[in-house]
């Protein structure tokens, strides 16, 4: 049963958007006018408001700054040829956002409410979303503790914000990675499956000392052995290894990620062999000095598809080829795209018009 939802709406006062040039964007730099919020107190849900994008306020004892019980999720909204605004799979961006709350000990919030907030939020601000060719509009929601108080225990209010900002491309080249074999990102029974604010927190001191041995971004491995490849920095990952594509499967120390499924779904329409399974990093090596695995990309919303040239692991480098435009990386992000921004028919129901 669809629920009411009355949403109040506070216009800026002035738009920023005559000083945007969306033709030199910068991925999560600018943002646009207004932003959907919706508080929670004595147990439910209300307030749902857009309102001008401004500062928050909280006091030193707010319980985020402590503990960190925050989840989000990342989607983009696309413009087509005929000017219409469409978003790619957002009723999976609202049940994984659910999950990772329910995991946090954070209270849900309905698909209604996460759906309805979303649209109004867009269709009050249609003019940032861009239409220029490797951009689209970045959409952030995200829930976070909002008591004052310093004991630990799950937070009892709460705010659910959904803001927005025009964006080009995250990656602008291909990545020099490193297989990590020390650092965890996450443990059989921790929080790795949700988009926890923590686990992005925790990834960044090791990927510092990657980069100062001149990789863009890691290859994570599980949390136990080391012995088996999970994701790849903010993404997760694929190998393309003989005729066959080959990536971990997720379980509660991987992220789901809706574009890795949107791929290995197309990759299966395609007649491509697919396997979801433990992938080991000896087994990847070994292929990497056979000269059997063809390409290695991440895939990932704010990322999409994104190439890997060399891969690292205990000193030694391996490159990839990366500019082959008939490997399934670059065939996958074109149809990708292409159903994103409504140059494809969209047969499998990915797309929601604004």
């Amino acid at each position: 049963m669809t629920e009411t939802i009355e949403i109040d709406y506070l216009p800026a006062l002035e738009s920023r958007i005559s000083k945007v040039d969306f033709s030199k964007m910068v991925f999560g730099k600018v943002y646009s006018d207004h932003m959907f919020v919706a508080d929670y107190t004595k147990g439910q849900w209300k307030d749902f408001r857009i309102e001008p994008y401004d500062l928050l306020s909280f006091t030193p004892g707010s319980a985020i700054l402590h503990y960190g019980q925050s989840v989000f999720e990342g989607l983009k909204a696309y413009r087509n040829d005929v000017g219409e605004i469409l978003i790619f799979r957002p009723d999976k961006n609202a049940k994984r956002l659910n999950l990772s709350a329910e995991r946090m000990c954070i209270p849900t919030l309905s698909e209604d409410l996460f759906m309805k907030g979303l649209t109004e939020l867009i269709k009050k601000d249609k003019e940032w979303v861009p239409s220029l060719s490797g951009t689209s509009l970045y959409i952030r929601p995200y829930i976070f503790a909002m008591d004052e108080y310093i004991g630990i225990r799950p937070s009892e209010t709460y705010k659910f914000i959904i803001f927005t900002c025009p964006v080009g491309a995250y990656y602008s080249k291909p990545l020099k990675v490193k297989i990590e074999t020390e650092f965890s990102r996450s443990v059989q029974g921790g929080t790795g499956y949700a988009k926890a604010a923590g686990n992005y927190a925790g990834s960044l001191y090791p990927a510092k000392l990657a980069q100062k041995e001149g990789y863009d971004q890691l290859i994570w491995t599980d949390g136990v052995t080391h012995k088996y490849i999970e994701e790849a920095g903010t993404m997760n990952i694929m190998f393309v290894v003989g005729d066959k594509v080959l990536t971990a499967t997720t379980n509660d120390t991987v992220l789901s990620g809706i574009t890795r499924e949107s791929v290995l779904t197309i990759a299966r329409d395609w007649g491509i062999k697919v396997e979801e399974r433990q992938v080991s990093v000896a087994e990847i090596v070994q292929a990497l000095k056979a000269g059997e695995v063809k390409e290695a990309f991440g895939t990932g919303t704010a990322a999409t598809i994104t190439k890997i040239e060399t891969i690292g692991y205990e000193g030694a480098n391996f490159d990839l080829p990366v500019d082959d435009e008939r490997s399934f990386s670059t065939r996958v992000l074109k149809e990708l795209d292409d159903i994103r921004t409504g140059k494809k028919p969209d047969e499998r129901g990915w797309v929601y018009k604004v």
